[in-house]
């Protein structure tokens, strides 16, 4: 039996031709996937000591985690949401919850299990945006890389997020507790598509 030669595949931003030879992904998926290493970093080190957390570093992630939700919730998803004439975005509404558990466990002081918790709900979370046919992916694809470009720029003005001191009242774990819970529930047989 002779090989097939193998053809291109028909394929989008970020799909892998049928050479598995990768295809640069879009301006909205390069922006947000460096933003969520630059973060990942950021977590990491304020978590490289055991059994504490270095302020500083953390300071930092919180402050820009923060922001990137807003981007992603007060001008990605709404552009989107235009370019595809209001057509909903199906995982939007899960990442959403995700994002409400991400910012509940920014609010008391940081511990080693607090960071751990963040990092079991971001690891998936970063993964179903940067997928193939995930947020980004569909992202670029709905507003196109001119409007993309622009877009970026709009990003790249985003304003930082006013920072609370970090609150340890009696509710604030129970509600994290709760909002964790809610994130990692909701993703139970989901599926994309």
């Amino acid at each position: 039996m002779m090989p097939r030669a193998s053809t291109p595949a028909k394929r989008g931003p970020g799909r892998r031709s049928a050479t598995t030879e990768p295809v640069p992904r879009g301006p909205l998926f390069r922006f947000f996937s460096e933003d969520h290493r630059r973060l990942g970093e950021l977590l990491r080190r304020a978590a490289a000591t055991p059994g504490r957390v270095d302020l500083g570093p953390f300071g930092e992630f919180r402050a820009g985690i923060l922001r990137h939700i807003g981007m992603e919730e007060k001008v990605l998803i709404p552009a989107a949401l235009r370019a595809r004439g209001g057509r909903p975005l199906p995982v939007a509404p899960l990442l959403r919850v995700d994002h409400g558990a991400i910012a509940a466990l920014l609010v008391p002081t940081p511990t080693p299990a607090i960071v751990a918790d963040l990092v079991s709900v971001l690891e998936p979370h970063n993964r179903r945006e940067e997928e193939e046919g995930g947020l980004y992916e569909t992202c670029d694809e709905a507003v196109g890389e001119a409007a993309a470009e622009v877009l970026i720029e709009q990003l790249r003005s985003f304003p930082e997020v006013p920072l609370n001191p970090h609150n340890d009242g009696p509710q604030v774990m129970e509600h994290a507790r709760a909002a964790l819970a809610q994130a990692r529930r909701q993703w139970e047989g989901w599926s994309p598509g």
